[in-house]
């Protein structure tokens, strides 16, 4: 059985507040006729207002859900109000589960066959078709993101929310473009994969600081591998033909991006020569609306945010580090052919360049025992945001799953936080890899005890040691600092050290407490992130032994709307502890944190 989760863990899987009071109202066992728990599911029928009761089942695994009734809300208040009864130990153990729910049960098995079997052929086209192009093919068109996205040693990558993150201490380089996807909404039919749902034009621009990493455009980008920069989103399989037409179509939009960035180059000079003090919001919004006529939705995104600048107290300096950060990405788009590979990558990314999300399944998987940190929801217009964020604990990678929806719709909440899942995630590429898909998932972990483990060497920059991967997804990737070998076939690395494999380690279980770092090393952690993506937004850091204040944690500054954290400073007591954060340029935002018998606080 799956280690029971908190109540807090069980609540923040709603939808909305009124959901949570509803689920309340339900978790009683006199509302329920049947109730059952097995391994990995629960079920029960609970009493409605019809004739028929309501049937409930909950894959613990996901978790997915399923219940009869007629509620648009997911999940809804009946599978909420099981695993509330589940939370507080008031649901038996049974051996055997009703028809309906091994039925389901079966589906879903079947479809995660299918969706593996896919990716698996993809990953195979792509690798063939990498390993039959001749070097001149090479030169003449640039690869696809399908096979670009394989790790390589360039050297330490980092990232932020946009173009994806590091994986520290120099991990591969090719990973997750954070980016936020432009035609992308999270629907919950996609929890039992993991990743977004592309459903429909859902734009991200100008979504409030830390929401979404608007700075990327659309979610991904073909590699630069030209001189003229020509982004290609030709996956596995594609013929020379479609090669040749998608990069001819891509030139013209090179072109119009380029004028557009110009125009963005003389307005900033204009601004800075006229001062700050005569900005107006209309001159931003028509600068935006003409760099979406452009094709540059990336940049777009970030000057419709500068209103909101605009509006805080220290607005100046906030202003010309906005200015500032434009500025050089105006400039690193004009000259991306004198970058390396991957900066160029994340550089196509910010300004807008798409990348199709199968081709990112299709890339080199990195399996690991993944802790869930904390997730974000932010508003925007008619658009929300959610951003969970992973931390591995063999590779120390980090990794942003994120996923969209028009507000009032259910966001993907597969990924419950506070549990540590067994998966394969692979990462949007990009020189500073962080946004990831969740490819397979292998199950929860389950935990052994309280206590985390020491403060350095696990997760912290620099010290994970450093990974590589050959570019077709075969060979061998070796993890140094940690006495570990993995093997890569098929794209799927599998960590030894220790134990075999992560799913060998599963038996025997993780500590509750993901392992942290001090104050002093997340300020170096952060540093490397920057110098490789001065874009970066937001970054998901572990805190460890550090003691939260009215204004800051560790000593290092709160956001100005995080401050006052009294539930994080109440559970602390003025005693040290192990909290998760996300961090941003403005200061920490507290996600999670642990009390001493390991159980998580959703803050």
């Amino acid at each position: 059985m799956i280690e029971r989760w908190s109540r807090d863990q069980v609540l923040a899987l709603a939808p909305d507040a009124s959901s949570q009071k509803a689920a309340q109202g339900v978790a009683a066992p006199g509302k329920w006729s049947l109730r059952g728990a097995m391994d990995t599911v629960l079920y029960g029928e609970c009493k409605g207002s019809g004739a028929k009761p309501y049937l409930a089942c909950v894959d613990l695994t996901e978790p997915a859900y399923r219940c009869s009734c007629p509620s648009r809300k997911f999940p809804c208040k009946h599978a909420l109000g099981l695993l509330l009864m589940w939370s507080a130990d008031e649901v038996p153990a049974s051996e055997t589960a009703p028809q309906w729910v091994t039925e389901w049960m079966e589906g879903r098995a079947e479809r995660a066959a299918k969706s593996a079997a896919r990716i698996e052929a993809a990953r195979a086209r792509a690798t063939t078709e990498a390993a039959a192009e001749t070097p001149d093919q090479t030169a003449e068109v640039p690869d696809s993101p399908a096979t670009s996205g394989t790790p390589t040693s360039d050297g330490p990558t980092s990232g932020g929310t946009g173009s994806g993150g590091v994986a520290p201490g120099g991990t591969a380089s090719g990973g997750t473009a954070g980016a936020g996807a432009r035609s992308q909404v999270g629907t919950p039919g996609e929890a039992a994969s993991g990743g977004d749902t592309w459903t429909g034009a859902a734009s991200d621009e100008g979504m409030p600081d830390g929401a979404v990493p608007s700075r990327t455009g659309s979610g991904g980008v073909a590699p630069a591998g030209t001189g003229s920069g020509g982004a290609v989103s030709g996956g596995a399989g594609s013929s020379k033909a479609a090669v040749s037409a998608g990069a001819g179509a891509e030139s013209v939009r090179h072109g119009r991006v380029a004028s557009g960035l110009a125009e963005v180059e003389r307005w900033l000079a204009d601004q800075v020569r006229q001062g700050l003090a005569g900005a107006a919001e209309h001159d931003w919004d028509g600068l935006a609306k003409r760099l979406i006529d452009a094709q540059a939705p990336g940049v777009a995104g970030i000057v419709s945010r500068l209103s909101r600048v605009r509006a805080e107290d220290d607005w100046p300096g906030r202003l010309l580090e906005e200015y500032a950060l434009i500025n050089l990405l105006a400039v690193a788009y004009r000259r991306r052919a004198e970058l390396p590979r991957p900066l160029a990558q994340t550089v196509l990314i910010r300004a807008g360049f798409p990348i199709p999300r199968e081709e990112v399944l299709a890339g080199v998987a990195i399996r690991d025992h993944w802790d869930v940190l904390g997730r974000r929801d932010e508003e925007q217009d008619r658009l929300t945001a959610r951003r969970v964020w992973l931390r591995g604990r063999r590779t120390g990678r980090a990794a942003l799953i994120l996923s969209f929806a028009p507000q009032g719709q259910p966001l993907d909440a597969s990924l419950v936080t506070g549990t540590t899942i067994d998966a394969d995630l692979t990462y949007y590429p990009g020189a500073a890899p962080l946004r990831a898909l969740v490819a397979t998932r292998h199950g929860i972990v389950s935990s052994t005890g309280p206590r985390t483990g020491p403060l350095t060497g696990h997760g912290v920059a620099g010290s994970a040691g450093r990974e590589t991967v050959p570019p077709t997804g075969g060979g061998t990737a070796s993890l140094t600092g940690h006495g570990a070998a993995a093997s890569v076939g098929r794209g799927t690395a599998s960590f030894a050290g220790g134990s075999s494999t992560p799913s060998a380690a599963a038996g025997a279980g993780v500590l509750k407490v993901p392992p942290g770092v001090s104050a002093e090393e997340a300020l170096d952690e952060v540093a490397r992130v920057l110098a490789e993506d001065p874009w970066t937004e937001a970054w998901p850091l572990v805190l460890a032994g550090v003691v939260p204040e009215r204004d800051s944690i560790g000593g290092l500054p709160l956001h100005p709307r995080a401050r006052d954290p009294w539930r994080l400073i109440a559970v602390s007591g003025g005693r040290p502890l192990t909290v998760a954060v996300e961090w941003s340029p403005q200061g920490l935002r507290p996600l999670t944190t642990w009390d001493d018998e390991g159980t998580a606080v959703i803050l």
